[in-house]
């Protein structure tokens, strides 16, 4: 039997009892499977912990602040950042092999993540290769600590490495919205927890700019009706976003009264 890979996959997960199998079973060739669960209610705790996952539950306040924490929990001083909705491909768990029978050259890694809506494959739009910071030395790179989409902060040298992380994000065009509901709401709190200053011809700029660059420049029109539908809603992510700044500080400003 092969050895096991000197690093922890780590998996932050809420109520995934239909993904995290899958998710774990990717990655059975790590030497630790590390999963953070955030007070599911459903069967992911059972599920992670049957499939051989070390599990730890803590309620998640900051996504930043939450990786933080979690990789300090790790076993080993390499890490792999995982979702729960995301899987290893083979040719990535072959290419992991390959980098570990010796010295890495890099202490942080970009991996080109493949995202599927349903069972199509977004290739375009900015959606492929989108390169990750995936995989890293703990000691070397800490995560912004922001409520959403936090940046990876790392002032060292970085490799990418050649195959795909498979990204099962969204179960359908439903799921996207729900998403992009769930998360105009915490940019938009960001804004104001940051007291940045959103001007609204900004905010129509932004939204612009994001919808041209992803279907005209970076070619999502490319997917068809698809790739439009997708640049839209980027698009109109900015709008809420500054929709739902606007109505978090007139209610700030009432309370203040």
């Amino acid at each position: 039997m092969e050895a096991k890979i000197p690093l922890t996959v780590v998996t932050l997960a809420k109520n995934e009892s239909s993904r995290i199998a899958a998710c774990l079973a990717s990655v059975e060739w790590a030497a630790e499977r590390l999963v953070i669960d955030d007070n599911s209610t459903d069967d992911t705790v059972a599920i992670a912990t049957r499939c051989g996952a070390r599990v730890l539950t803590r309620a998640m306040e900051n996504e930043g602040r939450h990786r933080n924490w979690a990789h300090t929990q790790a076993s080993n001083e390499w890490i792999l950042s995982l979702d729960a909705d995301e899987h290893v491909s083979p040719e990535l768990a072959d290419e992991l092999r390959a980098l570990f029978r010796s010295t890495p050259a890099f202490e942080t890694y970009a991996i080109p993540r493949r995202t599927y809506l349903g069972k199509r494959w977004i290739r375009y739009g900015g959606w492929y290769p989108s390169g990750q910071m995936k995989l890293f030395k703990r000691s070397v790179l800490k995560w912004e600590e922001a409520s959403v989409h936090p940046r990876a902060l790392a002032a060292v040298a970085w490799g990418t490495l050649q195959k795909d992380i498979l990204h099962y994000s969204y179960r359908d065009l439903q799921d996207y919205l729900a998403k992009l509901n769930r998360h105009t709401t915490l940019e938009a709190q960001k804004w104001v927890t940051d007291k940045r200053r959103m001007p609204m011809g900004k905010a129509f700029w932004r939204a612009f700019d994001r919808f041209f660059r992803a279907y005209v420049m970076k070619k999502g029109y490319r997917d068809g009706f698809l790739g439009f539908s997708l640049a839209w809603m980027g698009g109109a992510y900015q709008l809420l976003s500054y929709g739902k700044y606007l109505e978090f500080t007139q209610n700030a400003h009432e309370s203040a009264r």
